[in-house]
This record gives structure tokens, sequence and C-alpha cells, in this order.
């Protein structure tokens, strides 16, 4: 063993005296112009990074060395530089220097707190020998060794104040923290790294959460784009079919068009031989060629079932025609609701939970106590008065506001005789009588006297519903300026306010109207 102490120390010796004898240049690829990475030498004698030589020599058409331009026959051989990778190995980035040697330093072995340096194995050896040196305390090696000393006592910090949390030395204990409370350092090293390793433990369990939601999201995105996919599909079969009923419904009209035009010519050629037959004064004349040209039974076959004196039906091809044309009015009506049907059910897909706001509510409007239904009260109650709150106007607004996005919501209707239904801008005006219009934030519609619907655009817009809707669908795409409300049972369009321009927060908003005994319910997500 001590053969092999002696052995190692001196070739640490020889290394340092190598190390001190060579220049930073020397530890540099001609190649590269950065240090060696993995050194090997070539028959001529000169050092290359091994990939740098490599690739060198694949990219050229002779073996050559960059250095001295010598040419080889032959690809050379490559020999790893064992001492200049060794060199190399002693001092690695973020390693710290052993301060005591000259030219290029060594790794440190230890760094001493009496000294304050840092010792390679070499220039550690005074103190494993000398006997005053021996009494220096040694560490691992560490860097900015001088932060390592109490500035006011130039001892090392060796405790911790808990009552101050900071480092102090011996003599600051005993004078400067008379009455505190100590640890050793390696005490309270021990409890902070406690306290990190559960600050990991708990960062982890944040990156996996986080990790699980990105998850998530991309399943449901990748759900969203498939369901998309298939609605685009059903988009394009309906669109397809509807063009195709279009398409056919002109070429049928097309058809009728060219025989109406025929039998006009005809029918035109018949009215200048009549016109020239009655100017005609020769009565004998006149007679025989009426018989001879058989007018009546000539004509078309349209003109010969019209007389002015009887009633006539209407023709084959007539009866052909407004068939066709209920057949593609039909149709038409058919892949319209297709297609209403399908927007209906990709707009519920951004279904929201929505309560009602008490805080908003008029002092006679009555809140289930889930918020999720309202109705008109005969009394009014003794509420604080709230900036928010509706004074005059018997109304209410959802708990939840939206700033972006689409969002959708259902509100059950069903026996009531009057309502307001809607979204409207978070500043809107609650106090005293208000306007129910997109200029003062309201993007709504409302029923009144059982069948008069109305939506409330700028001119009002009277709505002719062929059934009386008791489901109410309500959806917002913020970023497209798009107020859309549903009959959700008979998925019918009601109306849409387009091109409005969203800049603040919006929230829904109900009005149950008179006490009608019906309440005006939220639909729970779930239906």
């Amino acid at each position: 063993v001590s053969h092999r102490m002696a052995t190692s120390r001196k070739n640490s010796v020889d290394m340092a005296a190598v190390n001190s004898l060579l220049s930073e240049d020397q530890f540099l690829c001609s190649i590269c112009l950065d240090v060696f990475n993995d050194p090997v030498t070539i028959p001529c004698g000169h050092n290359f990074c091994k990939n740098c030589i490599t690739e060198h020599w694949n990219t050229s058409d002779q073996y050559r060395c960059p250095m001295c331009k010598k040419v080889f026959n032959t690809r050379p051989e490559l020999h790893v530089n064992t001492l200049l990778s060794e060199m190399l190995q002693e001092s690695k980035p973020g390693e710290v220097l052993c301060e005591a040697c000259t030219g290029t330093k060594l790794k440190a072995l230890k760094s001493c707190l009496d000294c304050l340096v840092s010792y390679c194995e070499t220039h550690l050896e005074p103190h494993l020998t000398a006997s005053r040196l021996k009494r220096h305390q040694l560490i691992d090696p560490v860097e900015n060794l001088e932060d390592r000393m109490c500035t006011k006592h130039d001892k090392p910090l060796e405790l911790f104040c808990k009552t101050d949390q900071t480092c102090v030395c011996m003599l600051c204990s005993v004078l400067d923290h008379k009455t505190h409370e100590f640890v050793p350092l390696k005490e309270e090293y021990e409890e902070k790294k406690a306290e990190l390793e559960e600050t990991e433990a708990e960062i982890q369990q944040m990156i996996q959460k986080r990790q699980l939601k990105i998850q998530e999201i991309k399943h449901s995105v990748e759900l969203s784009k498939d369901d998309a996919d298939r609605e685009m599909a059903e988009g394009v079969r309906v669109f397809t079919a509807l063009k195709e009923s279009v398409e056919r419904g002109q070429k049928q009209a097309e058809a009728f068009i060219k025989e109406l035009e025929q039998e006009i010519c005809e029918l035109m050629k018949r009215s200048t031989d009549v016109q020239q037959l009655s100017r005609s004064e020769d009565h004998l004349h006149v007679i025989q060629r009426v018989q001879c040209l058989n007018i009546n039974n000539s004509l078309p076959n349209t003109q010969q079932k019209r007389r002015m004196d009887i009633t006539v039906f209407p023709s084959s091809y007539e009866l052909t025609l407004a068939r066709a044309l209920g057949q593609l009015q039909e149709t038409l009506r058919e892949e319209m609701k297709k297609l209403i049907q399908a927007e209906l059910k990709r707009v519920q897909q951004y279904a929201v939970d929505v309560t009602l706001d008490p805080d908003t509510a008029h002092p006679q409007v009555i809140l289930s106590d889930d918020g999720k239904q309202v109705h008109h009260g005969d009394a009014k109650k003794n509420l604080k008065e709230k900036l928010k709150r509706f004074s005059d106007c018997i109304c209410v607004l959802g708990e939840q506001s939206f700033s972006s996005g689409r969002f959708y919501f259902e509100v059950q209707v069903k026996g009531k005789t009057e309502w307001d239904l809607g979204v409207v801008r978070e500043s809107i005006n609650r106090k005293g009588e208000i306007t129910l219009s997109p200029d003062e934030g309201y993007g709504s519609i409302w029923l009144r006297n059982g069948n008069e619907y109305e939506a409330l655009d700028d001119p009002p817009v009277h709505l002719s519903l062929k059934c009386r809707p008791e489901k109410v669908g309500v959806f917002v795409d913020y970023e497209e300026g798009l107020v859309s409300f549903y009959d959700v049972d008979s998925a019918a369009l009601i109306y849409s306010f387009t091109d409005c321009s969203f800049t603040e927060k919006l929230l829904p908003y109900f009005c149950p109207c008179v006490n009608d005994g019906v309440d005006v319910f939220l639909t729970p997500l779930s239906s």
C-alpha cells in the first residue's frame, strides 16, 4: 500500500511538472480549435480530437495531416493519447482546482479551512506529514473558501443560529449570540436536506399531475378532432345531398322552361296566322282556311285545355313542376334540420355549469337553494343594497363569467308565458329602467303574452316560431362575436346575433318576468 501511495504521489508530481511545461494552446485541437475531446495521435505525431480527424478524412480524398500536411497512402490507425487524456481529466469544468499549482492546475483533493486554500494531492502532502499542519481542518474541495469564514472574527462558520437564522463561528456564539439557540451546521444541514427532499417530492408530484393533465388535454383534443372530423364528414354528406337535390330541381326546371319556350314559338306562329285571317274580308277563304289550319286541335296541349269561358286545371307539366318544387323544398327543410341538429350537437360540447348569483337578484326574485331555479315573488324582500344588484328590473345574472372561448347553457322555460334570456356585458347598468339591446350590452330574446317572441336586436326582430320552445339553449363564441339561441327539443335555430364585438366579461342573463307560478330552470349538465 505504501508503495502504491508513493507511486501515485510520484506520478502526480511528474504530471504537475509536465503540466507546468505545457501552454494552454497545446490542449487545443487544431481542427475544432477547442479543448481536446477524446484525443488521438496519428503517425506523424500530431494530436486531434478523434471525431475531428475522422470527419476530416471522411470528407477528403486524401489522408493528409491538417498540421504538417503529410500524406499517408492508407488510412492511418488512430491511437489514444493516454498522457494527454489523463492531463485533461485532471481538471474538468465545475471541479475545484489546486490553488498552489502553477501553469495548468490540477484537480484539488482537499480544501484547508485554516489556510483558506485548496490543494491537489501533491501540494496537500505537507498537511499530511508536517505536525504543525496536521492540526489544520481539511474538508472536501470547495470554492470560495473566504465565504466560509466569519467576516467579523475570521473563524470558520461552524454553527447555525436558529434565532437569527444565520451561520456563525464559535466566537459569535459566545460574544454576539449568547442567549440564542445553536445547532451544528451538519445538524441544520440534515434538517434542510430533509425539507428539500420533501419539497422535491412535492414538486415531482406536481409535475406528474401536470403531465397527467397534459395527457388528458391531448386525449380531449384528439376526441374533439375526431368529433369535428365526423361532423365535417356529416356536413359534407348533407351539403352534397342538398346540392344534388338543387341540381336535380334545376335540371327539371330547365327542361320545363325549354318545353314552354317551344310552345310559345308555336303559339306565336298560330297567332300570326290567326291575325292574317282575321284581317281578311273573303268570307269563303277565312272559313276554308280555318278548317284547313284546324287551329283548336293544333294548339299545344296547354292551350287546348285553356278556354276563356271554362275553368281549366293545371297541365301535366305544371303538376310535375309543382311536385318537383315541393320535393325540393321538403328536401331543403330536411337537410337544414339535419345541419342544425349537427350544429346543436357540436355546441353542446361547450356546456358549462351555471348557477344564479343572489347578489345580482332583484329583491322580488326568488332563487332556489342550489341556485338553479328562479321565479318572481309577490313580496319585495328587504335586501342590502349592492352595486351589482338590479334595482327595478326583475332580473338575475349567473355567477360564472366568461372572457374568451366558447360556452353553452340550457334553460327550462316550459309553462312560462313571459321570460328574457341571453348574455350581458359585466358593465351593464343595473339601476333604474334598462333597455335590452346590443348597444346597451345585452344579447337576448324574450317571450311576451304567451306567443310573441322577439330578438332584442337593433331594431328588434319578430320571431315566427313553429312551436313553443320548452328548453332554450344559449351558445356564445367570444372571439367570433356570436350569440345563438336554439330550441333544444326540436333542434331548431331560433336566432343568432352576429358580428358582436366583445371586449369584457360576459355573464348569463335571466328574467322570470311576472309571477305566473312557474320557475325558470337551469338545466343540469348531465341532461
